[in-house]
């Protein structure tokens, strides 16, 4: 069996900057995690189902079924959302999973507390989509030339070399 890969991501405003990155990420990047974990704010918890279903009939198409699984920490709980992501990250790692963290969607203080253990714990990617439009829709009905997948951590492993 190949390695393990589990999916990170903080679950904030938009459920499509969510969804439309978790596509990005499986078309461009062909990572497949066999683990899924959404981190919410508890102001946008109540889309959890809708989100979860959404990416399991991505992954459906993409011939995977992962675990999905969800954490919900309160409104702007910086120090929970640290303590939170960085246990979960640990538990990853000691179970010796490649980690990506989709920072995309989440508000600034779930971001920030997302980034800490990831640079501490040194994850393998931190994924971003960058939209020039605001409009939510899906991904495949934003022009390509609009957006771009990020991985700042593979972007900072080219600066150190």
């Amino acid at each position: 069996m190949g390695e393990k890969r589990a999916y990170i991501t903080l679950l904030g405003r938009s459920e499509w900057a969510v969804l439309n990155t978790f596509y990005a990420v499986l078309i461009d990047k062909g990572y497949f995690p066999d683990l899924i974990h959404i981190f919410a704010e508890k102001s946008f918890s109540q889309n959890l189902g809708k989100i979860a279903e959404g990416m399991r009939v991505l992954s459906e198409e993409f011939g995977f079924k992962p675990e999905i699984g969800y954490t919900i920490i309160e409104d702007n709980d910086f120090i929970s959302a640290v303590e939170k992501i960085g246990t979960l990250i640990k538990q990853l790692k000691k179970q010796e999973y490649k980690i990506a963290i989709d920072i995309t969607p989440g508000r600034k203080p779930l971001v920030s507390a997302a980034l800490i253990p990831a640079m501490k714990l040194r994850m393998d990617h931190v994924f971003y989509l960058a939209v020039k439009e605001l409009e939510p829709r899906p991904y495949m009905m934003i022009p390509l030339a609009q957006q771009k997948l990020r991985d700042f951590m593979e972007e900072a492993m080219k600066v150190r070399k």
